[in-house]
């Protein structure tokens, strides 16, 4: 008896899940770009996950000039904001949904991540 598989099909860039961000946080960058000399019209923000934080990684997020993206990034593209991932970032902000939020406290962008197990007492470091 002879048995075939099928293989499964190569994943396309439509077939990854999206980062994106909200219409407030996109205000917000258009806001911070028109007060800025120093970013420039094309520039994206580059989206990141580094270790450190009482819960282990904390998120970065920065201007980056479009030169300086790599073929090995993610790119979306979200209300008219590029946004730039790192393959190792990826891997942990899939799905991730970028907010804008002011409160009495505190001001600043958030990330809505679906892929975080915990988090610090003061919100500024993620566990996963």
């Amino acid at each position: 008896m002879t048995t075939t598989t099928e293989a499964a099909p190569i994943s396309s860039a439509a077939d990854r899940a999206a980062i994106t961000i909200t219409e407030r946080a996109a205000a917000k960058v258009a806001e911070i770009r028109s007060t800025d000399d120093s970013i420039g019209q094309d520039d994206g923000l580059r989206l990141k996950v580094v270790g450190g934080g009482c819960a282990g990684f904390s998120y970065d997020l920065y201007f980056e000039k479009p030169e300086d993206v790599t073929d090995m990034d993610e790119q979306f593209e979200s209300h008219g904001i590029k946004l730039y991932v790192d393959p190792l970032s990826y891997q942990y902000l899939e799905n991730t949904e970028i907010d804008y939020v002011e409160t009495l406290h505190a001001e600043g962008f958030k990330f809505n991540n679906p892929n975080t197990t915990g988090s610090c007492g003061c919100g500024s470091s993620v566990s996963f």
